[in-house]
């Protein structure tokens, strides 16, 4: 819900609930993204990155 999605937003900014990224992909790397996900070698948080 909007409530709880508000809460993680406060957690994350405080502190107290961290985020874990793994790797960054750029968009164009997509299938090597979900090719690393799929290989169950990720630890964390894997981003797709839509910068020009």
């Amino acid at each position: 819900s909007g409530a709880e999605l508000s809460e993680l937003g406060s957690l994350i900014e405080s502190g107290k609930l961290k985020v874990i990224l793994d790797r960054t992909f750029p968009f164009a790397q997509i299938s090597e993204a979900l090719a690393y996900v799929e290989s169950g070698r990720a630890k964390g948080k894997v981003v797709v990155s839509m910068d020009a």
